[in-house]
């Protein structure tokens, strides 16, 4: 008997996993808040003999190496992964036994192409593979991309995964599940495609890498992919040194007085409420970036690296909720904090902020007005549709282009509301007449406002 645990870390789109029999079990692609997986563990009742890496990651800091320090387990790494830390390197071919008793064990897979050492692990029970651990290989659907590690790699690396895709389809048989580690709204899918489950047989009637010629896939493949986030540049290095434990200990507190010279210094000061709450009153100066939403994705990319961060928060449960988050990106620990509400949080007698909020039918109404109507998604969204005279600053271009965002009332959209909230704060830190529509964009025909897609 075996078991596979799935460890959702939803805010990076990501998944890891826990397997084993009923004595031991391995970790894969832990995230790096460790103390979930040994969680994990002691629910099953099992001791983690084994943490293993499909790759270095570009999209998180791993927790690999202080999971395997804290239960003294065995660091499997792919050997070709240049990093300056002990561990036991993997070669294509390699078995770890698992669970003896159950019959467990890991076989590796080299299967380049989201990285140039990316390996997969079959899980066997009794020699017959039950379950491949993916990481960026085959995900479901699709495929990680190729394009994190060096440009002038990147076909050659998207021809690659062609291959392993083809190699995993060959070797495995068509009822092992696929388990990858990216694919759930991370950016190291080289596309979003729905469902949360998958193997090898159902990616074999759908995946475009196995059932398409390798030409047409990577060509589409190279065509289709989507910026990059700017974290993304420390997250390999992170990993590839080490990284150090987490902590996770609340922040110093900052009184009002503290957090209007922490704005003023330049700092950020981010508040983590709903984007409703945060547009009916808020500290000037201050960004929204809900706690619910994708907080550490788009606050690591849009942030200055580096630069301190202090965080506001409704309870004590949403700010340590959000340094989890964080942690996860690299962004260790918070300058300061504050919990409670916005008037806690300002200086006696200073006026808070506020903007509206309003949808794409309320638009069509003002849009003859001359108001200038912003467009935050990324251009592969704008591309699909976009609204006729819009101006197009994706949201992680905002900070350092807010300058050309055009003189007037600015009605700021995304696709949905959340990416909107967040540059309508910016743009109200830096004292624009700002209106956040907080709809979706599949009202925009409905509303009446004209829609082109050159």
């Amino acid at each position: 008997m075996f078991f596979v645990d799935t460890i959702e870390v939803a805010g990076l789109g990501n998944r890891s996993y826990l397997a084993g029999g009923e004595r031991t079990a391995v970790a894969i692609d832990p995230p790096r808040d460790i103390d979930q997986v040994i969680a994990a563990a002691a629910r099953r009742g099992v001791r983690i003999s084994h943490v293993v890496e499909t790759h270095v990651h570009n999209d998180y800091v791993t927790g690999g190496l202080e999971l395997a320090r804290v239960t003294g387990a065995d660091y499997l790494v792919p050997a070709g992964a240049r990093v300056s830390f002990p561990r036991t390197s993997v070669h294509d071919g390699d078995r770890a036994e698992i669970d003896a008793a159950a019959g467990l064990t890991l076989r590796a897979l080299a299967t380049p192409g989201h990285t140039p050492h990316h390996t997969s692990y079959a899980l066997e029970d009794n020699g017959t593979a039950v379950a491949v651990f993916t990481g960026g290989s085959l995900l479901i659907g699709t495929v990680g991309r190729p394009d994190l590690v060096e440009p002038r790699l990147t076909e050659h690396l998207a021809r690659a995964q062609y291959a392993s895709a083809h190699r995993l389809a060959t070797e495995l048989s068509d009822d092992t599940a696929v388990l990858p580690t990216h694919g759930f709204g991370s950016f190291c899918s080289s596309s979003q495609a729905e469902g949360e489950s998958t193997t090898i047989g159902k990616e074999k009637a759908s995946n475009d890498a196995l059932t398409r010629d390798v030409d047409a896939f990577v060509a589409d493949l190279l065509a289709g992919l989507d910026d990059i986030p700017a974290y993304y540049a420390h997250m390999g290095p992170a990993n590839a040194t080490g990284p150090a434990p987490v902590d996770l200990t609340p922040p110093a507190v900052a009184d009002a007085q503290q957090i209007a010279a922490r704005l003023a210094a330049g700092e950020w000061v981010v508040d983590l409420r709903n984007r409703v709450a945060f547009a009916e009153g808020h500290v000037a100066g201050s960004f929204n970036f809900e706690a619910e939403g994708q907080l550490a994705t788009y606050l690591a990319w849009l942030i200055p690296w580096g630069k301190p961060v202090t965080l506001l928060a409704e309870s004590a449960e949403q700010l340590a909720d959000a340094q989890r988050e964080l942690v996860r990106v690299g962004i260790d620990r918070p300058a300061a904090a504050a919990t409670g509400e916005p008037r806690d949080w300002a200086r006696e007698g200073e006026a808070l902020s506020s903007f509206p909020r309003a949808t794409f039918a309320t638009l069509a109404e003002r849009i003859r007005d001359g108001v200038v109507v912003l467009d935050v998604r990324r251009a592969s969204e704008r591309s699909a549709g976009f609204i006729e005279g819009s101006v197009h600053i994706p949201v992680h271009a905002l900070p350092r282009r807010i300058h050309e965002v055009p003189e007037g009332q600015v009605w700021v959209h995304c696709a949905g509301g959340m990416r909107a909230a967040i540059a309508a704060s910016l743009l109200d830190a830096a004292g624009r007449d700002v209106v956040a529509v907080d709809d979706s964009f599949d009202a925009v025909g409905q509303a009446g406002l004209a829609v082109r897609t050159d």
